[in-house]
């Protein structure tokens, strides 16, 4: 099941998220982080209520979102959470009436099967002065950017 994710949530989500940030393979996000922004962040869970994934939509500006903080419980990768939670987060953009959801990924294979395209980050400048400065690997990161449009595209 996908829900918005709630207070009692944080700490668990702060967890899975930790493990792929241990890794080098996003940016870690604190306590506090997640629950200034907790109202971006969905979750996946198991009948049990036991949080398998999480996702966040992140909004940087008019008609501009990113997709981040994707990370699936290890023993739960390859059953498509992941893929569910990203759409999630493509149909609250939709809501919101974005034009454009961007990821900056090492995976850009996955995002480019949800239909994201790969651009180069210059095109993302709000991105890159609001988070990027923030990150050990700037300016030398080798993270792949993509792009969403979904002007006029159809839901569902």
């Amino acid at each position: 099941m996908i829900r918005k994710a709630r207070m009692g949530d944080v700490k668990e989500m702060q967890k899975l998220i930790d493990v792929y940030a241990k890794k080098g393979e996003m940016l870690p996000r604190s306590l506090l982080e997640i629950y200034e922004n907790i109202r971006d962040y969905l979750v996946s869970t198991l009948d049990t209520g036991e949080i398998i994934g999480v996702c966040a939509m992140h909004i940087f500006w008019d008609g501009l979102a990113e997709v981040r903080s994707l990370a699936v419980k290890q023993d739960h990768t390859h059953k498509g959470i992941g893929t569910q939670l990203v759409k999630a987060c493509i149909e609250e953009a939709r809501g919101f009436e974005i034009n454009q959801v961007f990821s900056l990924t090492y995976k850009p294979g996955f995002f480019e099967k949800l239909g994201f395209r790969i651009v180069d980050k210059s095109l993302l400048p709000q991105k890159i002065w609001s988070d990027c400065l923030k990150c050990p690997q700037f300016p030398d990161c080798n993270e792949i950017a993509l792009i969403l449009e979904l002007n006029g595209a159809e839901k569902g």
